[in-house]
């Protein structure tokens, strides 16, 4: 009885050797592969166990039936060269469908061995022939470009977000209502920027990782090695929806102060707190009872039914959708109030609000809504790469537009920067004359 884990070894090591890069990264390919092998193998050993004994033209010496871990092979007579045709597990067998794999029968009636005392065969017939094409070579370096681009974006705004909700925290003068938006905005940003990060190296570890032991084969194959991998998703999925939502909360805000030109109190904090943390659970929830249920493969990264994806996609389009409304309905109010040179109802802190949020509505929302029937999956071409660029550069990016929108170039941080910058001198003083 061969040994499983020995098995899959050879077919992942297989796979690992002939595969793209971009195609065992995802696994669906793998885990395919690894399905129908196990089906050539159990007919391999259905043919060895009922084909009748050899006749008399291998009544001498003869090599016996057997499966190599990577083709099923007939009895052959002593030596004597037996070609059979290409495993139908291979990924690329539609290409090699008439090709064959050799193997010799040695005149001792021994199947013969390499000096290393690996099996001998001869496949290269059952190899897939993969031409880089120009256009592919363009692809692979667009797509390094995109990696690059929205990893720069990321570390850029992390640095600038943490940055800045150290501002607003540690300055007692800025503890408000409008800067509690902010500062939980900055938050969400900051979260959905490490969970991207973490659920990319997290999937690069799962997938991108070298067999060097038979352990490792059934490591990668199990539920539990996609734990890490499978929490991490849920844990962006969860961040995104939160730092959509925390975004209409500033959208609502400018409304009420604005428009409605309600007074905010301490009161408000609790529904603010529900809607950017809260709501995102009850979508996500049911999207994870989803995955376990129906769709419980790989790291979850794959979406093979769209419904189940629009649990998650349809609360961001419709915050997406309202931020927009209220971009076009504060717009139109502000538009209106400019021409009439009534400015007197709007305080300045109010206006610099309203061109801040204004900047930011639809750089964080318009794509959204523009890109809200173009998915992934009904995109090619051009369409679908300019897709990909703008919403990397836009949501990699915007956590530093964020933070230089509402922090850095706010007159408020502004001034207590610059008093706080004082007396930092003046104390450095007193102490240089003290001494």
């Amino acid at each position: 009885m061969m040994d499983k884990t020995g098995d899959i070894m050879a077919v992942i090591c297989l796979l690992l050797l002939k595969l793209p890069k971009g195609e065992t990264a995802s696994g669906k390919v793998l885990e395919e592969t690894y399905r129908q092998w196990v089906r050539y193998k159990e007919d391999c050993s259905k043919m060895i166990e009922n084909e009748p004994l050899p006749q008399a033209d291998l009544a001498g010496l003869f090599c016996n039936r057997t499966f190599d871990k990577y083709a099923c092979w007939p009895d052959a007579p002593a030596g004597s060269v037996v070609n059979i045709s290409c495993p139908f597990y291979l990924p690329w067998y539609d290409k090699v469908s008439q090709g064959v794999v050799r193997r010799r029968c040695g005149s001792d009636g021994v199947w013969e061995r390499e000096d290393s005392g690996q099996v001998w065969r001869d496949m290269t017939q059952c190899e897939e022939e993969k031409e880089v094409t120009s256009q592919e070579l363009w692809v692979k370096q667009l797509m390094v470009s995109f990696r690059m681009l929205y990893t720069v974006g990321y570390s850029l705004s992390l640095f600038t977000l943490i940055t800045a909700l150290i501002i607003l925290l540690s300055f007692r003068k800025l503890h408000c209502f409008r800067n509690f938006i902010h500062a939980n905005l900055f938050l969400s940003f900051i979260l959905r920027a490490v969970s991207v990060i973490v659920k990319d190296t997290m999937l690069e570890r799962h997938w991108g990782r070298e067999i060097i032991k038979q352990t490792d084969v059934t490591e990668i194959l199990s539920h539990q090695a996609a734990i890490g991998c499978r929490i991490a998703q849920v844990m962006m999925q969860y961040c995104v929806l939160a730092n959509h939502y925390w975004f209409f909360g500033e959208a609502h805000y400018l409304y009420s102060v604005l428009i409605a030109s309600v007074l905010m109190d301490n009161n408000k904090y609790l529904p603010y707190i529900c809607l950017g943390w809260g709501i995102p659970l009850l979508f996500v929830v049911p999207w994870v009872v989803m995955k376990l249920l129906k769709e419980n493969k790989e790291c979850w990264a794959v979406n093979e039914n769209m419904s189940y994806w629009w649990i998650i996609r349809f609360p961001i389009l419709f915050a997406s959708l309202i931020n927009f409304l209220i971009f076009m309905k504060v717009l139109k109010v502000i538009l209106s109030k400019l021409r009439a040179s009534n400015q007197a109802e709007y305080p300045d802190y109010k206006l610099r609000l309203a061109k801040a949020t204004l900047t930011l509505i639809p750089l964080f929302g318009i794509h959204e809504v523009i890109f809200i029937f173009a998915t992934d999956e009904q995109t090619s071409g051009f369409l679908r790469y300019a897709k990909v660029f703008i919403t990397l550069f836009l949501n990699s990016f915007q956590g530093f537009l964020v933070g230089v929108l509402y922090c850095y170039i706010n007159k408020e941080v502004q001034t207590e920067l610059r008093r706080k910058l004082r007396s930092w001198r003046m104390e450095a003083e007193i102490v240089c004359c003290g001494q």
